[in-house]
């Protein structure tokens, strides 16, 4: 029965402390996952799927002018009256409360049969419209991604951090407890024992200071997966970088695949339409109309008390546009002007990723050689501290030179994270650039 006891006591400690334990119930989130999020759940990204989407429905045969208009309208009127009527014959008719009701209805057609070819230029710039709506999306969804994953790995570097200071704080704790017995050994003066308190509460502090950081990185991330701020997660303890870029398939790729070039690429051509359906308005319209009349008119007080026609129409109509005060040569002029503006843009932009394609290369070289040399210096330093430490322990040093020891490690721990970290970024953008994040 004890025993019982016992097992159930430990069961419910156990679970209490699972539910107070720093870190304890945090759902570990990859950067598959925070990508999986976003792409649901970005408001910007879900901006640019509806904008998308209107560009898709907008784009029709009827919306290009192509289909005929038909509709069928009715009208009734009601008239109650006093008459009084002087005919030609000389005779008068007069009423009192007379009532007169007319009323038609018809069932109408227009139809443009030829407007210059405009019709068929607007549905083509429909097409690219639509297709242009689609490459924004797209864009919308890499520079949302480059942008959350840098957020999910700056939480990473950030924890980190705080690991390599909670490692220094040990070994500021070791040389605490070394000072301290060779204070009371009488081996040291007490200003080193204070010293040594003072830098380790310092590296406490920071520590401190590092949580608040990284609960600033994450709610930045939430925001990125707009989803709440607090909402609580762990993250990956290390920065994988795998990545070997190849320059020459990079630049093969970089203006068939960067979003930012296809995007104005297209309104280069949307722009060419464009000029052309001005320029479409030069050319004759011909159009043909066709309808189906219905009409009863009665009136209680005329000679002709009841009319009623109906049966069908049709007719037809030729329109040549010889001059309307140069309009048609201004719109088209402006349009070709707009039309060279887009192939400027697309010229800088061009020169723009490019740029910020050899930039990212060449940060990317540059850092994995840096982060080399850096890693090498952290295993020095370390060691360097641990001799420091153990000569402190036989009092062959001072406190001085293990503190230097302990600030060598430290900041070359903070600079290799830093390295990983911009070797991400590197690695990052050159996907973005070529679309494959």
């Amino acid at each position: 029965m004890n025993l019982l006891l016992m097992k159930k006591t430990l069961l419910t400690v156990s679970f209490l402390l699972w539910l107070i334990l720093p870190g304890s119930g945090q759902a570990l989130l990859t950067v598959d996952d925070a990508i999986g999020i976003a792409l649901k759940n970005n408001f910007d990204i879900l901006v640019a799927r509806s904008s998308a989407d209107i560009n898709k429905t907008n784009n029709t045969a009827g919306n290009a002018g192509m289909f005929p208009n038909i509709g069928i309208n009715a009208a009734d009127n009601y008239a109650y009256n006093n008459v009084s009527l002087d005919l030609s014959s000389g005779s008068r008719i007069t009423s009192a409360n007379a009532n007169s009701n007319s009323f038609t209805a018809n069932t109408q057609l227009n139809w443009t049969l030829f407007d210059g070819g405009r019709m068929f230029v607007t549905r083509k710039k429909l097409g690219e419209i639509e297709n242009l709506g689609e490459i924004q999306y797209k864009d919308k969804v890499t520079q949302t991604l480059y942008t959350v994953i840098l957020a999910y790995y700056d939480v990473v570097r950030q924890k980190q951090q705080l690991a390599s200071l909670n490692e220094v704080i040990r070994y500021n704790e070791e040389r605490v407890k070394i000072l301290n017995a060779s204070f009371n050994a009488g081996l040291v003066p007490k200003t080193d024992l204070l010293q040594s308190q003072v830098d380790l509460n310092v590296y406490r502090e920071n520590a401190i200071v590092q949580e608040s950081v990284i609960i600033d990185a994450k709610q930045i991330l939430n925001q990125w997966l707009s989803r709440d701020p607090v909402t609580s997660f762990e993250v990956v303890d290390s920065i994988e970088l795998t990545y070997s870029p190849d320059k020459k398939e990079l630049e093969k790729r970089l203006y068939a695949e960067n979003t930012q070039v296809q995007s104005l690429q297209k309104q280069v051509e949307i722009a060419r339409l464009a000029t052309r359906e001005f320029s479409a308005l030069r050319y004759p319209w011909l159009a043909v109309s066709a309808n189906y009349t219905f009409l009863l008119s009665t009136n209680s007080a005329n000679t002709v008390t009841k009319n009623q026609t109906y049966g069908p129409q049709a007719g037809g109509a030729l329109t040549f546009p010889i001059f309307n005060g140069g309009n048609i040569n201004r719109q088209v002029k402006v349009a070709r002007l707009q039309q060279q503006a887009a192939a400027f843009n697309l010229e800088n932009a061009k020169i723009q990723v490019n740029t910020q394609m050899k930039n990212a290369l060449s940060d990317y070289e540059q850092v994995m050689k840096l982060l080399g040399l850096e890693r090498s210096n952290t295993r020095l330093a370390k060691e360097n501290l641990m001799i420091a430490l153990d000569r402190l322990r036989l009092g062959q040093t001072t406190s001085l030179e293990v503190r230097q020891a302990e600030e060598s490690y430290s900041q070359s721990l903070t600079r290799l994270i830093l390295f990983k970290y911009t070797a991400k970024a590197a690695e990052t953008k050159l996907k973005q650039l070529v679309s494959t994040l």
